[in-house]
Parts: C-alpha cells; sequence; structure tokens
C-alpha cells in the first residue's frame, strides 16, 4: 500500500507539472496570424484559439481564384473581435510565380494529377509568414486536418521561410473531431455559422484559378461513379458543343503570353483557358492517389486550362527542345512532381531543379494550335519561326536533295547492335 502511495502522489506531482509546462507554453503566445476562410472550421478555430490560448488573432485570407466573395469573411472575422484583417488577392502571383513554373515542367503527379491542391499551399503558407513578420506574430496556425496532405504542405513552408516559428495546429490538439461538435460548439460559443438553404453537398471541395477537388461522400467508395450534378465547372463531355474550338497559344521562354493573338497576364490567361476548357467538358479527372501521410484517397477534380496547358507546352516543346535536354526534363519531371505534391517546394532540390527548367526553356518560344472538343484537346499544328529544331528538308519522305544520307543508317544499327551480336555469339558457343 506504501507504493501505491507514493506510486500516487509521483503521478498527481507529474500530471500538476505538465499541465503547469502546457499553461506556460500556450501563455507564450500572444498573438497568431491564422489561415482563416470564414467557414465553420475556421471560424471554430478562430474562437478556439482565442479561448484556449487567450491570444490575439490575425485572420489572413488569400485570393487565389476560387471564386467565392470573401468581404463576409471579413464581417465575420469583425464580429468575433479580430483586429487585425489580412484579405489579399494573389491571383497574379499565383498564377505568375507558381502555377506558370510548374507548368515549364510538365509536373504530373502519378501520371494523371496535376497538382492544382498542392501547389497553391507553398503561396499561402509564405504570405502567412509575411504576415506574422509585419504583426510581430508568435504563431501560425492553419485548419488542416492530421490525415491529409495540407498538413504537410503548410507546415514545411512554414518553417523554410521563418526556421524559429510556432505553429498551433488545432486539429491535432482538440476534440472536436465531427462537423456535429463543431456546430455544437459554434452555438455554445455564439459563432455565426451561415447555412447554406437547399440541399447541402457532401462533398469536401477546394478551388483556386487551377481547379477544384471533390472528396468524401460517394466518392470515398472507389467503385463508384460521381453523380454529375457534383461537378461545378465544366459541362459534361456529352453534352458539349458539336462544333471545336480551335486555340491557339502563343509561348516565350516556356510561358503562354497570349491567346488568339491576344497578350494577356498569366492569371488572365489561366481564367481564360478555364473558361474555354469548361465550355468543352475538358480536364475532368476521377483517381485514386497516395497521400504524403501513408493512405490512399479518392478525389475527383476539375482541371480544365491546366490539362489544356500542359498538352499544349509538350507541344511547343517537341519542336524547340534538344531531344536528350527533353528525354532528361522526362526523367527528372516525376521527382519535382512528388516535392510540390508532398510539400517541398521551398526546398533547395526543387530550387535547383527549377533552375535547371527554367535554362531549358529559353528556347521553348512559338506558336501552339489546339483543338477543344467534347472533352478532348487535341494539337493540330505548332510553329517556331527562331527555335524550330524541325527541319522538313531532312525529315521529308520525299526526296531530300541530298541532306539526308540514308546509307549512313548502316553502321549507325551495326555500332548499336554490336553488344547485342557479341551476347549472341557468346550464346552460341
Amino acid at each position: 500500500m506504501e507504493n501505491f502511495g507514493y506510486n500516487f502522489r509521483f503521478t498527481v506531482i507529474c500530471r500538476d507539472a505538465l499541465n503547469k509546462a502546457g499553461d506556460r507554453y500556450m501563455s507564450d503566445v500572444k498573438k497568431v496570424v491564422l489561415a482563416y476562410s470564414g467557414g465553420l472550421d475556421t471560424s471554430v478555430i478562430l474562437k478556439w484559439l482565442q479561448d484556449t490560448y487567450g491570444c490575439e488573432v490575425v485572420t489572413f485570407t488569400a485570393d487565389i481564384g476560387q471564386g467565392e466573395e470573401l468581404e463576409p469573411a471579413r464581417a465575420k472575422a469583425l464580429q468575433m473581435g479580430v483586429k487585425e484583417i489580412y484579405i489579399d488577392d494573389l491571383r497574379e502571383e499565383f498564377a505568375r510565380d507558381f502555377v506558370f513554373p510548374m507548368f515549364r515542367a510538365n509536373a504530373i503527379y502519378e501520371g494523371e494529377y496535376l497538382l492544382g491542391t498542392s501547389i497553391a499551399r507553398p503561396l499561402i503558407a509564405k504570405r502567412q509568414i509575411e504576415i506574422a513578420r509585419q504583426t510581430s506574430a508568435d504563431a501560425v496556425s492553419h485548419g488542416a486536418t492530421g490525415k491529409g496532405n495540407d498538413q504537410v504542405r503548410f507546415e514545411l513552408g512554414y518553417y523554410a521561410l521563418k526556421p524559429d516559428v510556432r505553429v498551433i495546429a488545432p486539429w491535432r490538439e482538440w476534440d472536436l473531431t465531427s462537423r456535429e461538435k463543431l456546430l455544437a460548439y459554434a452555438e455554445k460559443h455564439g459563432i455565426p455559422v451561415e447555412m447554406k438553404r437547399g440541399k447541402k453537398s457532401p462533398y469536401s471541395m477546394d478551388a483556386n484559378l487551377l481547379h477544384i477537388s471533390y472528396e468524401g461522400g460517394i466518392l470515398e467508395d472507389p467503385w463508384a461513379e460521381a453523380e454529375e450534378d457534383m461537378w461545378r465547372w465544366s459541362v459534361a463531355p456529352e453534352k458539349a458543343p458539336d462544333t471545336p474550338a480551335y486555340v491557339e497559344l502563343t509561348y516565350a521562354c516556356g510561358d503562354i503570353v497570349a491567346i488568339n493573338g491576344e497578350s494577356m497576364s498569366p492569371a488572365t490567361v489561366l481564367a481564360t483557358l478555364n473558361r474555354m476548357g469548361n465550355e468543352h467538358g475538358i480536364g475532368r479527372l476521377d483517381i485514386v492517389e497516395n497521400r504524403y501521410v501513408g493512405m490512399k484517397s479518392r478525389g475527383c477534380y476539375e482541371t480544365p486550362g491546366g490539362t489544356i496547358m500542359l498538352k499544349a507546352h509538350r507541344a511547343i516543346e517537341s519542336i524547340t527542345l534538344d531531344r536528350e535536354v527533353a528525354h532528361l526534363k522526362d526523367e527528372l519531371m516525376p521527382r519535382y512532381a512528388s516535392l510540390i505534391y508532398t510539400g517541398y517546394w521551398w526546398s533547395p532540390e526543387r530550387k535547383l531543379l527549377q533552375q535547371m527548367i527554367d535554362a531549358s526553356q529559353t528556347s521553348v518560344n512559338g506558336v501552339v494550335r489546339v483543338k477543344l472538343y467534347k472533352g478532348n484537346v487535341s494539337v493540330v499544328g505548332r510553329k517556331s519561326d527562331s527555335d524550330s529544331l524541325f527541319d522538313p528538308t531532312i525529315a521529308t519522305f520525299e526526296d531530300d536533295a541530298g541532306a539526308y544520307n540514308q546509307a549512313d543508317a548502316a553502321g549507325f544499327i551495326k555500332l548499336n547492335a554490336l553488344r547485342m551480336r557479341i551476347a549472341a555469339r557468346l550464346r552460341k558457343t
């Protein structure tokens, strides 16, 4: 019994010590910058941070082309006592400094995913850290769950840009593990929650200028076909116009700078291609992907402009890039795409790869013509007046006037076959 009493007192002392340490740990946070959408999750997080940490909360809402009205987020934050509110239009920076560099690499994850969610996270993390510095905040916070990739992407970005930053991830701390618990917390604390009229979407969605994603609901069964009314942006391919659309894309150093001869900024290029793609049912995708945290996840995506961009960029590269440069890029692309997917945009290896990719694009200039028709993007023409490596006098099946000596191919073939001939002779002995 004496040992029991001693162990009990020791446990109580340890518990009290941990509680006091935890209180001091929380009291160290005087101000936190929260990535804030104004929705249920981040509204609850805002109040939870105020109550749990007793700190001032600065809200940051990024406009990256999600197509939603953002001013209600400001009104809600004001209603909840927030004094410093940031709502930043980052659409141009998003397209110019993140989406376009990624498409110079032809980046695609696991053969299909165009990384629409992944590429937005490093920009949000960057701006959040900038605001933390401006406001002298002690910490940053996000609403990503402990099951997904976004927690990794955000926090790798935070630490890369501000190594000593304090990160608060409520989903890894609290016990509000369901929508019902979040709603109950909101009701208890008087948190304004807009209940949309009509049928509530069963899907978890994320949108920006590059794509919109859908997860949850019936999509958790990988055998179940997505419902047609789930898709928000694009017309069904079978209902797309019966007449195809032809689009000419002008490239300079690997980036689209004009559509049908009209000069445009990166964000305008992407928005314009989204509109064109949506009209013709371009860019729908249904995949099961491997998350960085270890699980498989089924998701559906609409990436109309990105789908056109990828097809067209490979077309202009096909006539302007040296063969071995193009092949080397293709070998490195999966590694580059994986770095973006897993949140390593700010890593030295991604930056090194980007330098190589960008160097390869100095000759990627010209025009690509694509045809959009019922969910498909077809390349129907490509040209480059200054950088084309395509020589019709050599490639022709007609008389090439001596530009290519076909007899040279015999020696070329024999030299390349030499190792196989030696091996074949050895097998006969």
